[in-house]
């Protein structure tokens, strides 16, 4: 029977207490791998379809925001699948090691669009994008997973997310900086995006292989008798889902916040060339965000032990909305876009250092409150939140793009054009802190968690 209220006990040592170096640095490893390929998707692949490819950039947010709410479901059924995994490796790590060359082939595919009619082509967008995102899910499912079974320490769990959330920042600058120069490399054209992404993918598999290689599960349920692939259905798994207040404040929490950063990521590049009028600024204008993020990420775990995750993401959302003030003075100001740039990526270290280990914590409390653990399920339906938050963000940025009458591959944008693009830069962000300040004001987790682990201990002795 599930315990309703919390109680007093003494303090106990959660499993994983001391993570190694190493293996934290081979945990990051996999996001790094994971951007590789998919912050691309965000940065540029809308993009690839419209001035690339030639394809409409309405059709394409429409696949892209259809085929992200497929996605979804199939993250809860790769999360239950994940929970039935029995291997010697685990139930987490072995997926990356079977799914690290589907991934890389994927990858390619992806941006390989070949020369067909405006609908064939659209085909074959739809079943590409779909295809990176169904083996995406397959690999990413248990990746994200694999924290929970790493350790139950919530501090350790904080590492671990600011050691993946690192090397996600460095993939994004590795983007950044060297798609264009690789394709200009590989002879510019389909070909170039090609040849580039042949290259990224490749990196991405070896990586996830590394991920593999260097990590542990420890962490076992409390009554593992009771959670076996054999006692908890599907049913019984979204029955204590449902239980999990705190889960679902995460899935809400991730849908607007990825929503923000689906549509952050693939707009530089339009605001860059339309707005500012320098294409070549795309680099300089993302790593504004992403160095300070890059910096303030090795500095943050103290400030999160002490003031508990929510407070730190409340606080940095305030923060990143005085740069958003900063960019509004002129939108068009290099200088203001820059310094407003670097504010906000100060005030996103909380967000990207936590949201991962808030997600990992909801697992202790939805076993404390229905005596069922599921680690695949309880992740994949938050990454259902995301994904559905990314493909909302890109179809949003198509749709409006679209309604403001851009055109891709032309010198100047029709001045409705370039308003769509400042309001999706600048104003929208705001309205989407408002709403994630909202969520996080009913969390309450970080202060309940350490009693929640000492009775969960004091069932398992």
């Amino acid at each position: 029977m599930a315990v309703r209220k919390l109680k007093e006990q003494a303090p106990v040592a959660p499993v994983g207490a001391n993570i190694s170096f190493k293996e934290k640095v081979g945990y990051g490893f996999g996001d790094l791998a994971s951007n590789l390929v998919f912050a691309a998707v965000g940065m540029f692949l809308l993009f690839y379809y419209t001035d690339v490819a030639g394809a409409s950039a309405a059709a394409v947010g429409t696949i892209i925001l259809l085929s992200r709410l497929l996605d979804g479901f199939t993250d809860i059924g790769m999360g239950a699948i994940v929970d039935k995994t029995k291997s010697k490796h685990g139930k987490a790590r072995p997926w990356l090691l079977w799914m690290a060359i589907p991934y890389a082939v994927a990858a390619v595919l992806l941006f390989s669009v070949p020369d067909l009619g405006p609908v064939a082509m659209l085909v074959y967008i739809a079943v590409t994008y779909n295809l990176i995102h169904i083996i995406y899910t397959a690999i990413n499912i248990p990746y994200g997973v694999l924290n929970s079974l790493i350790t139950q320490d919530q501090y350790q769990r904080s590492q671990l997310n600011i050691f993946r959330m690192l090397m996600a920042l460095i993939a994004n600058v590795i983007l950044m900086y060297l798609t264009f120069p690789l394709v200009e490399a590989f002879g510019g054209g389909k070909q170039g995006w090609q040849l580039t992404f042949g290259v990224f993918a490749i990196l991405a598999a070896i990586l996830f292989l590394i991920t593999f290689f260097t990590t542990k599960e420890r962490v076992k349920p409390v009554r593992e008798r009771e959670t076996t692939s054999s006692t908890v259905s599907l049913k019984v798994g979204f029955k204590a889902l449902m239980k999990n207040k705190y889960w679902a404040i995460m899935v809400g929490f991730a849908v607007v916040t990825y929503a923000g950063m689906g549509l952050g990521q693939g707009l530089n590049v339009y605001y860059a060339q339309y707005i500012l009028g320098n294409p070549a600024l795309v680099g300089p204008m993302g790593l504004a965000g992403l160095f300070p993020m890059m910096v303030g990420i090795l500095f943050v775990a103290p400030i999160i032990k002490k003031i508990g995750k929510r407070n730190a993401i409340i606080g940095g959302l305030l923060i990143g909305a005085i740069g958003t003030i900063v960019i509004m003075i002129d939108p068009s100001n290099w200088t203001l876009v820059l310094i407003g740039s670097m504010i906000r990526g100060i005030g996103g270290v909380p967000l990207i250092a936590s949201i991962f280990a808030m997600l990992a914590d909801t697992i202790e409390y939805g076993e404390w409150k229905s005596g069922v653990r599921t680690e695949g399920l309880v992740y994949s339906a938050g990454s259902f939140g995301t994904k559905v938050g990314m493909g909302l963000g890109a179809a949003m940025m198509g749709w409006a793009l679209s309604f403001g009458g851009y055109v891709g591959g032309v010198a100047e944008q029709s001045a409705s054009a370039n308003t769509t693009l400042i309001a999706l830069f600048v104003y929208l962000p705001l309205v989407f802190s408002i709403i994630q300040i909202i969520f996080l004001y009913f969390y309450k987790l970080d202060k309940e968690y350490p009693q929640i682990l000492k009775e969960l201990q004091e069932r398992k002795a």
